[in-house]
């Protein structure tokens, strides 16, 4: 037998085609591990939110203490941080940008401005802590869509950690802690020490392609994390931390007027709600006109003892559509999820998918509300009525639960197209009127628990119709539970 000897250039194209197989193989593999699943239900343009939001290296890095910080807890390192920043934003985008690290200690600071290109990165054992002498936190405008302090009229305090019109901005670490050290806020709130309205922990405003994740932020003065009319922004693996009672307002996420959004991977127990999507209030809302759009939320365990898990509202007067809740845990919570609005809002709530979604302990599981009749001044118009339309509750499952549902439609704004699939909720409420409807149309379709109200039409699991609802417009809202 003659033995045949393969050319070395044809070794090396079978090489360059193997290794160019490999790499399209893993290539693939990355992003549908990092998509999930293609059935999500979104928009193709939101399904895709987060496919290149890797954290970027970049080529430049600073330590906090290069720039005269310490980590004693005690010394004020504003400075320190402002000019680390300003280094950053010299080094510029043709540069690649910088990251700022912040090593283990104690890192006490008033507020302080990100820049594009950056990424603040905090070390294991890190902790930044918010100044508590609100004389070093700079007084901001209202938010344009709100007109208004939200807690006070005219101006509003700014947030610790603070960034307008970015591009490209990590926020990440090894669980390093952002803590704003809230308590003499919500003591001074409580008794009514405040003129102006509390700022946030962490607020980005009119900026895009941002990457906050692997921290925990804890005992936010107010609203914890707030992207203010931000595009395409990925928030993953966070802890976020505030007292259940005594920390009122101290929402864990509230994405507003913001597009793209994935927010995943975290845990969330605070004083109000756990997440809540927002779009401004009442006729500034409307005259703003900025939805929050294409929002994915998933693999969430949540708590809200005095507020709820995943709330839409009740600001939502510049709209919000497409939104899916995937895969959340919502326990020990007054609420798991809800969506409030009120005649004056306007606006829309549409395409609500809710999915996976498990109760264990909360007094309402899911609540719909009409009459959250909370205003910013008198200049509301009455007449402004949102519409609520197109929302499904599918793979709804838990236990201790005292109310399931309670969907408070009103004569002047109805709630269209609910839809109810594989449900089964245990009770902890023997009452019968645990399901409540009022002016709500949709169906429900295959058998779920507990027996559902009235106002929907009733299909089988092949999708065939099985009862018509005798009146949409039903009231069997029971106040007393």
């Amino acid at each position: 037998m003659v033995e045949t000897q393969v050319p070395l250039s044809a070794r090396l194209h079978l090489f360059c085609l193997l290794w160019i197989a490999a790499f399209v193989s893993i290539f693939f593999w990355q992003r549908n591990s990092l998509s999930g699943p293609s059935d999500f239900g979104l928009h193709r343009r939101a399904a895709t939110v987060g496919l290149s939001q890797f954290p970027r290296l970049r080529p430049r890095s600073f330590d906090l203490t290069e720039f005269g910080a310490a980590g004693d807890g005690i010394t004020v390192n504003t400075g320190a941080f402002e000019r680390a920043v300003a280094r950053i934003a010299g080094v510029g985008w043709r540069g690649g940008g910088g990251q700022l690290n912040v090593p283990p200690g104690r890192w006490l600071t008033g507020p302080f401005n990100l820049t594009s290109h950056m990424t603040l990165f905090l070390a294991e054992g890190a902790e930044i802590l918010g100044i508590q002498d609100q004389r070093y936190w700079p007084l901001m405008p209202p938010l344009p869509s709100y007109g208004y302090g939200r807690e006070h009229p005219g101006p509003r305090y700014g947030s610790l950690i603070h960034g307008q019109n970015l591009r490209d901005v990590v926020i990440t670490g090894h669980n390093g802690t952002i803590n704003g050290q809230g308590q003499s806020w919500w003591k001074k709130h409580r008794e009514k020490l405040l003129n102006n309205t509390r700022g946030p922990l962490i607020q980005i405003m009119w900026s895009s392609d941002i990457i906050i994740s692997n921290i925990t932020l804890r005992d936010s003065p107010f609203w914890t994390l707030h992207p203010y009319d931000c595009r395409n922004m990925t928030i993953k693996k966070l802890t976020i931390l505030a007292p259940t009672f005594d920390a009122p307002n101290t929402d864990g996420i509230d994405p507003d007027s913001c597009e793209d959004v994935v927010i995943e991977d975290c845990y969330i127990s605070v004083g109000d709600d756990a997440v809540a999507i927002k779009s401004g209030w009442d006729q500034y809302g409307i005259a703003y006109g900025r939805p929050s759009r294409n929002i994915l939320i998933r693999n969430l365990v949540v708590r809200s003892m005095v507020s709820a898990g995943i709330s839409i509202g009740s600001e939502m007067s510049g709209g919000v559509i497409n939104v899916t809740v995937d895969s959340v845990v919502v326990w020990d919570s007054r609420r798991a999820v809800r969506i409030k609005t009120a005649p004056g809002r306007g606006g829309y709530i549409k395409d609500i998918r809710y999915r996976n979604v498990v109760f264990d302990n909360v007094r309402v599981g899911i609540l719909i509300k009409t009459d959250y009749n909370e205003h910013p001044d008198e200049g509301f118009d009455l007449t402004a009525v949102p519409t609520i339309e197109d929302i499904t509750f599918s793979g709804i499952h838990g236990q201790g639960v005292r109310v399931p549902v309670r969907i408070h439609g009103s004569k002047e704004i109805p709630i269209r197209n609910v839809t109810f699939r594989d449900m089964s909720v245990g009770l902890t409420y023997k009452k019968k009127r645990v399901f409540q409807c009022a002016f709500v149309q949709g169906r429900v379709t295959g058998t779920i628990f507990p027996t559902p109200c009235e106002n929907l039409d009733l299909y089988d699991e092949q999708g065939r119709l099985v009862k018509r609802s005798a009146s949409n417009n039903t009231t069997d809202i029971d106040d007393d539970f």
